[in-house]
């Protein structure tokens, strides 16, 4: 699941993992959202392996989001991205349930991003 309040990025990183798919067995799915409020009523426990958050979203940021979703499925991997500068241990300190491992910068190179993106995966 990608969320990201620029309809530009969610189409392109969609566009980008999908077609990324060398078999059946590594086929990425990929459902987009544009807000998160959606995003969060939509979301289905134990049916998605990774999130791709946005940290800067309106109505509810990122991080906020992140924490919600792991309240109903703990399993599901997040990962966040933003254009912008991140404190990591300000925000552990705001957000300690949430693991900032995985953060990508925007904007991220395609080839990056799905690299990254089956890494996390696997």
């Amino acid at each position: 699941m990608i969320i990201d309040d620029d309809s530009d990025t969610t189409l392109t990183f969609k566009e980008a993992l999908e077609n990324s798919n060398d078999t059946d067995e590594r086929r990425i799915q990929v459902h987009t959202y544009n807000d998160p409020l959606i995003a969060l009523s939509e979301f289905k426990p134990n049916f998605y392996d990774l999130l791709l958050i946005d940290i800067n979203l309106p109505n509810m940021n990122g991080f906020e989001l992140g924490q919600k979703i792991l309240e109903i499925d703990i399993n599901v991997k997040v990962c966040f991205m933003s254009s912008g500068e991140i404190n990591r241990e300000a925000l552990g300190e705001i957000y300690p349930a949430l693991s900032l491992g995985c953060f990508i910068r925007k904007p991220a190179a395609i080839d990056y991003l799905v690299k990254r993106i089956r890494s996390e995966l696997d």
